[in-house]
């Protein structure tokens, strides 16, 4: 892989330290003080703790930049146009139930466009991570999305209560930031939700477009209710036409 840039670097830092926490309070679950945000949304004090170690390690190299994270929400600072986007534990109702299946999500959105992105899921030690115009990786290895041409065969991951008779072999993963990391990897072939927040997808948006994959348009403003449709080219259009009615 060539040279990562130095924002890049910032975010594997910030991702590696906050893990430390995250895998020591995975193993104390019981001893965490866990409040309920809304129905099946819950936050913990592994939540807080682990969005505050990455905003402080983000913000000693970028302190100008500004801010949109899962718990404390949205900060402007002084450059408006360069905002880290932090989901500290995607999947916090696996973590709290002690299903090792979570990640911490970052991504760098500048001038509205997502430059690079990390997913790190810290109990298997995978770091999923891309850049515009420099390709995805796992662990430092090249990874590319599915090659399959036929839908028929294909295993999508999907999310949220809403049941349909799609005729598509799905996964319920609990996690949309390692939902879309696995498609960028080739283990699934696509992946569709709605109803997600920013910060569940905004770095697994640049990982899956750098891995080959498409992403249908998303408009950056917007910070909930956002619908993803993400698979490789070759099954997207007949994936969409499955999805019109979802």
């Amino acid at each position: 892989m060539n040279s990562i840039s130095p924002a890049l670097n910032i975010m594997i830092k910030a991702s590696e330290k906050a893990s430390k926490n995250l895998i020591r309070d995975f193993g104390e679950i019981e001893k965490l003080q866990v409040s309920i945000k809304g129905p099946s949304d819950f936050v913990s004090s592994a939540d807080t703790k682990a969005e505050k170690i990455i905003i402080e390690e983000l913000m000693k190299a970028k302190k100008n930049y500004s801010i949109l994270s899962e718990e404390n929400g949205s900060k402007i600072n002084k450059d408006e146009n360069n905002v880290w986007i932090i989901d500290p534990i995607d999947g916090t109702t696996n973590f709290l139930h002690g299903v090792p299946h979570f990640a911490i999500s970052i991504a760098l959105k500048s001038n509205n466009e997502i430059i690079s992105g990390l997913i790190y899921d810290p109990i298997k030690d995978e770091m999923f991570f891309a850049e515009k115009n420099s390709g995805a990786f796992l662990n430092n290895k090249k990874i590319k999305v599915s090659k399959k041409k036929k839908i028929e065969g294909c295993l999508f991951a999907t999310g949220g209560k809403k049941e349909a008779n799609l005729n598509l072999l799905t996964r319920k993963s609990g996690s949309a930031a390692l939902d879309m990391a696995y498609v960028a990897a080739g283990r699934y072939d696509g992946y569709f939700q709605n109803n997600l927040n920013l910060w569940d997808v905004a770095a697994g948006i640049i990982i899956v477009k750098e891995a080959g994959g498409i992403v249908n348009e998303i408009d950056l403003l917007k910070k909930n209710n956002i619908k993803i449709r993400a698979s490789s080219i070759a099954i997207n259009d007949i994936m969409n036409e499955k999805l019109l009615n979802y």
